[in-house]
């Protein structure tokens, strides 16, 4: 069985040897001794969990700063212009390049929202990370459309169970103002009767929320409830303009909140995300970048920063989001929300781990390593990822970085060439 012996790394407030065996955290302790393993000199490193990406939409690589500066709903139909021009090997490429990004800003895991499972799988599993794929049903209240929307989903469905165990799958309703009531009750039963997640935007901005009453007389998360729709399974991207009911169904159905919070601010979306209110609830709250085309890229340390400093900074508070909490909702938190045996540093986990490279400016001194994480470092400080227990990118190298690079570039250039 293949094992890692991580020497003398960083971990969990102190130094100490670490072994990987298969793909597990095997053991941790002051010095281990494991004639055979892959040895790793980690004196000037530290390890932490990796990242896990709850909310986004990978081959969205494909829409990186396609349009800018435009709300939400104008962009939205431009982005899905371009969308409609997606071939296989677009997306392919879209959800390498994601991969690609996602490692070498220590991401392992990622909650997508998309089309394509049959490429997006085959990406992940050639990449080494993992992924929680959905079929996005979306019908805009066309009945015809609504059926083969399901149609579509339970195809997928079938097709995933032949998947790794590093690709997993998920029910996806865009949002209650895109899906028909019907496929959202429907939705709603499918995913309990196969105990699948439920990907969702929800509450995203304050018109969405004007228009819900207007349409329904009650908030979007209110209709959610009357359609049967909350439960712990769900994934409520966004949910940033949140009542004070809201935010207690939320806790009272243990629905899983995730903060997009630099494309919260780029499109103008809000900024009051209600973190301290949802968990006092019991809701769970995790973190997630949103995809290319509204947030630009994928690194969930540049989105941890962000979110603390704007939770201090509306609240008045400096104490707001303190460091140990922080870190959870990019890890910790996301790991309960998919059912992963991962988020943390302990035996008997999954050894989904990233290696900080400390030998730089921005950990000097190291007086608090989750601080000079956050506040001082960027992604650049990624050395080595290890995914499943194996090693997928060390020294900042990733296995055909060129080819993706290069590949990804012609496709967007045919890409925008369809829509000019």
């Amino acid at each position: 069985m293949n094992e890692i012996l991580l020497k003398n790394v960083y971990t969990n407030g102190k130094r100490c040897d670490l072994l990987v065996r298969g793909n597990l955290i095997a053991t941790i302790a002051d010095s281990i001794d494991a004639p055979g393993a892959e040895v790793i000199d980690c004196s000037r490193m530290a390890a932490i969990p990796g990242f896990i990406n709850m909310h986004t939409h990978a081959a969205m690589t494909m829409t990186r700063s396609a349009k800018e500066d435009t709300p939400l709903m104008p962009w939205l139909q431009h982005i899905w212009k371009i969308e409609a021009q997606y071939d296989k090997e677009i997306l392919y490429w879209g959800n390498k390049l994601a991969c690609l990004e996602m490692i070498k800003s220590g991401t392992t895991c990622f909650n997508d929202m998309y089309w394509g499972l049959d490429v997006a799988s085959k990406a992940v599993d050639e990449m080494g990370i993992r992924g929680v794929h959905s079929y996005c049903m979306l019908d805009n209240g066309d009945m015809v459309k609504a059926e083969k929307e399901r149609r579509a989903l339970i195809r997928d469905f079938e097709e995933s169970k032949s998947l790794s165990s590093r690709n997993m799958f998920a029910v996806s309703v865009h949002a209650p103002y895109t899906v028909c009531e019907d496929n959202i009750r429907w939705a709603a039963m499918f995913a309990e009767e196969n105990n699948l997640l439920v990907h969702i935007h929800l509450s995203e901005t304050e018109q969405e929320i004007i228009d819900a009453q207007e349409k329904w007389g009650c908030t979007p998360v209110e209709y959610c409830e009357r359609l049967g729709l909350l439960s712990d399974r769900v994934i409520a991207a966004h949910s940033l303009w949140l009542t004070p009911h809201d935010i207690e169904l939320m806790g009272q159905y243990g629905v899983t909140a995730v903060h997009n919070v630099n494309s919260n601010l780029k499109i103008s979306s809000g900024y009051k995300f209600k973190m301290e209110e949802l968990m006092a609830a019991g809701a769970n709250v995790t973190l997630g970048t949103d995809g290319c085309g509204s947030s630009n890229n994928l690194d969930m340390l540049e989105a941890l920063k962000t979110a603390a400093l704007l939770q201090k900074a509306w609240r008045k508070n400096p104490a707001a989001i303190p460091l140990d909490t922080l870190l959870k909702i990019g890890t910790e938190n996301a790991a309960k929300a998919i059912g992963l045996n991962a988020g943390v540093i302990a035996e008997g986990r999954l050894a989904d781990i990233v290696l900080i490279d400390m030998n730089n400016s921005w950990f000097t001194p190291n007086y608090d390593f989750e601080a000079n994480l956050v506040y001082s470092a960027n992604s650049s400080c990624v050395d080595t990822v290890i995914c499943d227990g194996r090693i997928i990118m060390r020294g900042r190298k990733v296995e055909g970085e060129q080819e993706i690079l290069d590949n990804a570039a012609a496709c967007g250039e045919r890409l925008m060439s369809r829509i000019r």
